[in-house]
């Protein structure tokens, strides 16, 4: 009798699809993970308010906004009609904790992140690094682009690659999640002098298109918030992906990734809907970057959510294929753990000073929860502070 052989359809091996022989257990899509000590409710706005200036106020003076003119050129124009093309130019805000002398960690979100989602690595390593959190443009307190055209992993690269200039032009170390590490890889391949350390968070050079999709209709559209429950369901605790956390730093989240708008009477998303409508265009196919990929040639840190549905395990496999790359594997966690866990941070800050016990491949596991807000007394953020 002969021996029936295993067929793998070509999308799975391509990681199109998320095939339980392949990942050892399909995702789940309503997993949630356990949520950390006490939820906080706020009943009315004034509640959230004083909640936030406990939040916020725990970073208040510790890092510098900071802003640069980012010029767009004519070539990532697309859709503008050619007689009405011309570089123009658009605010990059950023947020730079530590010395200024310090070697320098430019830190860059995904698709729909701001900057202070960094804040709790960005504190941690502030003593040894000069970290650069930055906004997308269309995101955060960046400024936006003329046409949705204009929005593009080309548009994120020559971002990335005017940002370092704008730092001084020497190479620097970089942590890029989810679409961060992919413009990174896209950066790279263009700009191989530009990048001597790259932490890839939970992205490589491939994308599911299935995942794409599924995340680009949940995020391409107009939210508004009317209440604190509904912003802290939506935006903090349907945050299926950042890992067990503590309600005070998904708060952060919530706080930060959205501002008041008077004309609509509640809170919206920081960002430009039509930046949103252009990933949801592109992603109706899977990212391919591994012809980009061979260009990477620096140290590299690829940390794994172990629930991801995004870097799935072929992918890690080829991508080690005559790389030396370092793994760090967080539990309990699905696509791009948000890096606020302190055995995560301390596994970067050694992976970055180049010490061996950050090499080869690692499970870091959950540290106990922070102190909620540390000092006495509790540290509260002025009222301008909360305005920007």
């Amino acid at each position: 009798m002969k021996a029936q052989l295993a067929v793998v359809p070509r999308e799975a091996l391509a990681g199109d699809t998320v095939p339980a022989e392949l990942f050892g257990a399909a995702v789940d899509p309503a997993w949630e993970p356990r949520l950390r000590g006490r939820r906080r409710e706020a009943r009315d706005w004034d509640q959230y308010m004083a909640i936030a200036s406990q939040v916020v106020g725990r970073f208040h003076g510790q890092f510098r906004l900071e802003r640069f003119d980012y010029e767009h050129p004519v070539s990532l124009q697309p859709l503008t009609p050619r007689r009405l093309r011309k570089p123009y130019q658009t605010s990059v805000a950023y947020a730079e904790w530590g010395p200024v002398d310090a070697p320098v960690l430019l830190c860059c979100g995904g698709v729909a992140n701001v900057a202070m989602r960094f804040n709790y690595l960005a504190a941690d390593l502030a003593d040894r690094f000069r970290v650069i959190c930055m906004d997308w443009l269309g995101r955060g307190r960046s400024g936006w682009l003329a046409d949705e055209g204009d929005y593009s992993l080309a548009t994120y690269a020559e971002q990335l690659r005017q940002m370092i200039l704008h730092l001084g032009g020497r190479p620097v170390a970089m942590l890029g999640s989810s679409m961060g590490g992919s413009a990174s890889i896209e950066l790279i391949a263009r700009n191989p002098g530009l990048v001597e350390r790259l932490i890839l968070n939970d992205v490589g050079p491939h994308i599911p298109a299935r995942r794409r999709k599924r995340r680009a209709e949940t995020i391409a559209r107009h939210y508004v918030f009317r209440t604190p429950s509904e912003l802290l369901r939506k935006v903090g605790a349907s945050h299926k992906n950042d890992g067990p956390l503590a309600d005070d730093i998904r708060f952060n989240l919530t706080f930060h990734q959205t501002r008041w708008s008077d004309d609509e009477g509640g809170r919206i998303y920081r960002h430009d809907v039509r930046a949103l409508q252009a990933y949801r265009r592109d992603a109706a196919r899977s990212l391919q970057q591994w012809r980009q990929w061979q260009h990477v040639s620096c140290p590299i840190l690829l940390i794994h959510g172990l629930l991801s549905d995004a870097l799935l395990p072929p992918t890690i496999e080829r991508m080690q294929r005559g790389k030396p790359i370092t793994v760090m594997h967080v539990p309990d966690t699905g696509h791009t753990p948000l890096l606020a866990d302190r055995h995560q941070t301390a596994f970067i800050r050694d992976w970055l000073l180049g010490s061996q016990r950050a090499a080869g491949r690692w499970s870091v596991l959950h540290a106990p929860p922070r102190e909620a807000f540390p000092g006495t007394p509790v540290p509260f953020a002025p009222a301008s502070a909360l305005r920007v």
